[in-house]
């Protein structure tokens, strides 16, 4: 996702007691016990940058990098697959480099800002990929330049280009894989495009509109960050910083305490759509704020299905969506909400999934049960380890009673931020991506960094060890065996940071962190079929003070067994790498470059004066399987 986010609002305070941390996990006991170091890493090679002799990592890391193109480790190449504008369905305009492109054009092309991605097989050489285009470069898209609309036009070329791009490929006899234009499975889906509600929520009085008295259909999505895949082969797209579309025409204009919450500034909405788009002005239409920031399930390989909006997973900053099957057959959802101080949640169907019958599992997205984590320390007080538990977000539970302001389900759904903060869950530094390893099944999530934590209203706690924590960790969880258990147990797979900075304390990160694989912001997250860890990055690339010698956002690979962690491939400047998709076969990776040159110094992918946001795709020159 963008880092450039809204501040969060942090006076609201914990009870005293829950903010006391455990012995030793000030930070004094944190800098002594990774001193000492946790990992099965040979201390000489670590020093060295050396291999640690993972058998899972077949590559040789590769330095940091500052030049304005994708730089891949030895032996793999890395080629465009798609950029934005490039045209999608029939009759679409060609991308013009000028801006000039109008609204109806950018609709049958290829969204902007690719995020979060899933690869939809179709047969052997042919599949569906489903991309996210999370939000726009208002400087790029309007050909005037500017970073506001200014015009109905404008505004409609932006939701033109938010939403998600549904694209047919083909793998050719030279092993590439190319667009398919025309297919029948390429189409756009925007920010206006009809839906309809499903779960607890819909129908609620706080989704009813004038232009939707029913409280059940709703028009578009935006702010699709990342994504997840359902094993009956629908697409989940997740809506997170919907909050920063809203604006008012009305300067007196009041946010309630719900609204704040989600920390809406309506007089300082990032985009200005509410100028021109009465839908997006609070003082018009208040309740269209609560009918985004859900999760959408989207069919690809259907072109006439209507995206679903499925409310029992809750709504909040969505940043993706891990989805897994318990040994018992319940479909289990893990979901981070993404802004400092926010929560983990998941989501445990009522019912199991029926891998016979498809269809049968329409439902299991609509009923069960949604948690919010709580992670305490370890109980002889060491560091970066510890157990938690899963608490519930049920109404008529653990407070949430309409004595509490939670009138139904519904509304605790509506709010669920406000329904993890009544049962005390904890607080952690902007839980993005989650992904669950396939042969273990523990659960690692990227906390991405957060600069407010150890300030008043947000103190350290075990699972968030470093105040002003600019590098952000990596946690896992492991439910031993049983995704759809309350109780489970977690460590810290790495602390980030950078020994090129600090060669001592908290900042120089834990073992597994070397002046060669240095890098700061973990968000994209993805594992492959044998087990390899995919990070990738969206932090500071000023190459200087705290992050010296990390170069551009980059991808890198972690053996879960041993820690170790290797650079494979560099973007171009001011880029964020992200959205991770493999083909069946795992010869073939599909990476987003997301905002190349957003800071006016990249023409990427192709000599540009407009640097393009684009699919990648990566392969071994020799055909081989990625990583291995």
């Amino acid at each position: 996702m963008s880092d450039k986010i809204k501040e969060l609002n942090v006076d609201r305070l914990k009870d005293p007691a829950r903010r006391k941390l455990l012995a030793g996990t000030s930070a004094i006991g944190l800098t002594g016990f990774l001193a000492g170091g946790v990992w099965s890493l040979p201390a000489d090679a670590l020093a060295k940058g050396e291999p640690a002799g993972s058998q899972l990592l077949g590559f040789k890391g590769i330095a940091a990098s500052t030049a304005d193109k994708i730089v891949t480790a030895d032996g793999y190449q890395a080629e465009v697959l798609i950029s934005w504008g490039d045209p999608l369905v029939n009759g679409a305009a060609a991308f013009d480099p000028n801006g000039k492109n109008s609204a109806s054009d950018q609709e049958k092309q290829f969204g902007d800002n690719n995020d979060g991605m899933s690869f939809f097989p179709v047969d052997e050489n042919r599949g569906v990929l489903a991309i996210n285009n999370e939000y726009v470069n208002e400087q790029y898209l309007f050909a005037h330049g500017g970073s506001k609309a200014i015009s109905e036009e404008d505004v409609r070329k932006s939701q033109a280009a938010h939403g998600i791009s549904i694209v047919e490929i083909q793998r050719g006899a030279d092993n590439r894989w190319q667009v398919v234009r025309p297919s029948r499975y390429n189409r756009r889906i925007t920010a206006n495009t009809p839906m309809v509600f499903s779960g607890p929520a819909a129908g609620d009085k706080a989704l009813q509109t004038v232009a939707d008295p029913s409280g059940t259909r709703v028009l578009g999505t935006f702010g699709n960050c990342a994504n997840g895949k359902t094993p009956w082969g629908t697409y989940l797209t997740c809506e997170e910083n919907f909050d920063t579309y809203f604006g008012t025409s009305k300067s007196d204009y009041q946010v309630t305490p719900a609204q704040k919450r989600y920390t809406l500034n309506p007089n300082e909405a990032e985009r200005n759509w509410a100028d021109f788009d009465a839908r997006f002005d609070m003082a018009k239409n208040p309740n269209e704020f609560n009918r985004h920031g859900w999760i959408v399930e989207i069919d690809p390989l259907d072109p006439t299905s209507t995206p679903i909006k499925r409310t029992a997973l809750g709504r909040f900053k969505h940043e993706n969506a891990a989805v897994t099957v318990a040994k018992n057959g319940h479909l289990v959802v893990y979901m981070g909400d993404d802004e400092r101080g926010e929560y983990i949640y998941k989501f445990v169907s009522d019912g199991v999934v029926d891998s016979a019958n498809p269809t049968a599992n329409s439902t299991l997205l609509d009923n069960g049960t949604l948690y919010v984590a709580e992670f305490n320390g370890d109980a002889q007080g060491t560091p970066l380890k510890g157990s938690g538990r899963w608490l519930e977000l049920t109404h008529g539970k653990q407070g949430l009673t309409a004595e509490n302001g939670f009138q139904s389900q519904a509304d605790v759904l509506i709010n669920a931020r406000g329904a993890a903060d009544r049962v005390n869950a904890t607080r952690m530094d902007r839980p993005e991506w989650i992904a669950v390893n396939p042969h273990d099944g523990r659960a690692y999530c990227t906390l991405t960094n957060n600069s407010k934590r150890g300030d008043e209203g947000m103190p350290v706690n075990p699972a968030n060890p470093r105040p002003k924590n600019v590098y952000g960790q990596i946690i896992r969880w492991d439910e031993n065996g049983d995704a759809t258990a309350r109780q489970f147990d977690w460590d810290m797979f790495v602390l980030c940071g950078n020994p090129i900075a600090h060669p001592q304390g908290v900042n120089r990160g834990t073992p597994n962190i070397t002046a060669e694989n240095t890098f700061n912001s973990p968000d994209g997250l993805g594992f492959d079929r044998d087990g390899r860890l995919w990070i990738l990055t969206d932090g500071k690339y000023s190459n200087q003070g705290d992050y010296a010698g990390q170069g551009n956002n980059q991808m890198l690979v972690g053996d879960p067994a041993s820690g170790e962690i290797r650079r494979f491939m560099v973007g171009p400047k001011s880029c964020e790498l992200t959205g991770i998709a493999f083909t069946p076969d795992y010869k073939t990776m599909f990476v987003n470059v997301q905002h190349p040159g957003e800071e006016g110094d990249s023409t990427f992918p192709n000599n540009s004066p407009r640097p393009r946001s684009s699919v990648i795709m990566v392969t071994r020159k020799d055909g081989g399987v990625l990583g291995a």
